[in-house]
């Protein structure tokens, strides 16, 4: 009895079973089939906007006025192209939607390189001052960019580029860039120095280890930026209406002119609208993985 006591006491319990992950747990709880139905529905919720505005922009005014979108169903032949042929004729669009283009991506691309440089210094070069630059880096997050309205636009007429497309490029370059920097610098800083170290025993120099290793680590939170800044810039108004002219101004601020000058036109307003929302929604589509990877970053180990 005590040599089989002495056996049962000396033998090692099982381990117990890891306890999944908070990623495995969503991604199970996600994976059921009843919540797939949940979600798809409320996806279809969230596009009924969307496909309503793509409707009206297929249907001619008198329809419009007539009936609801949704006639569309049980009378398809109200479908037409008419209104994007008009909208095409249409000089003022057409040449907003070029300024949108020439606004939009140069901004997204100077905040996106700008900030992966300096989130780079601030996360693995030594300078004195480096904790309280970042800080004070940070600290402009809380800015509002009504605050700087009058004091740059004041600038920016002194020195020629009110009312300019590299006015409205640099104001959005200087307001993306905290946030930029704020992201791109916690994120840099959780790539492992083990790696960066045997970059440089390999002879790589600040830039080579910059653009060959921290770069391409870095693509899932460097797309999640981009597609954020892109999306602010071509959606603003407010500072389109501040900083632009009527030959510089974008799709925003056009569309509300075509209100103000003409009223109910909404066979200009309806197409516009949808060709303003749906380049946005490509770039995010073109680009979603690598935005959910960029936001789940650190998230799950």
């Amino acid at each position: 009895m005590t040599a089989l006591a002495t056996d049962t006491r000396g033998t090692t319990p099982p381990a117990c079973a890891p306890r999944p992950s908070l990623g495995t747990r969503i991604t199970r709880a996600l994976g059921r089939p009843l919540v797939r139905v949940l979600l798809v529905l409320v996806g279809l919720f969230w596009l009924v906007p969307t496909i309503g505005l793509l409707i009206s922009s297929l249907r001619s005014p008198d329809d419009m006025s007539a009936s609801g979108w949704w006639t569309v169903f049980t009378k398809p032949s109200q479908l037409t192209f008419d209104s994007y042929q008009k909208l095409l004729e249409n000089g003022d669009i057409t040449h907003s939607l070029l300024n949108t283009v020439l606004i939009t991506v140069p901004a997204t691309v100077l905040v996106v390189v700008i900030g992966s440089l300096a989130g780079y210094a601030f996360a693995w070069m030594e300078f004195p001052g480096r904790d309280w630059w970042f800080l004070g880096v940070v600290s402009l997050l809380v800015v509002p960019v009504q605050v700087a309205l009058i004091p740059i636009a004041e600038l920016f007429g002194k020195i020629g580029l009110f009312g300019t497309i590299l006015g409205v490029v640099l104001f959005h370059t200087g307001f993306g860039l905290p946030f930029a920097v704020f992201l791109l610098r916690n994120f840099f800083a959780e790539i492992p120095r083990e790696l960066l170290e045997a970059a440089r025993l390999d002879g790589a120099g600040e830039l080579r280890l910059f653009a060959r290793v921290v770069m391409p680590l870095g693509g899932p939170a460097i797309a999640s930026l981009g597609i954020f800044q892109f999306l602010w810039v071509w959606n603003d108004m407010l500072v389109a209406l501040v900083f632009t002219k009527s030959g510089t101004q974008p799709i925003t601020v056009a569309l509300q002119t075509q209100v103000r000058q003409f009223g109910n036109n909404i066979d200009v307003l309806a197409p516009g609208a949808f060709i303003s929302m749906v380049i946005p929604l490509a770039v995010f589509f073109a680009f979603q993985r690598q935005f959910v990877s960029g936001v789940m970053a650190g998230a799950v180990k």
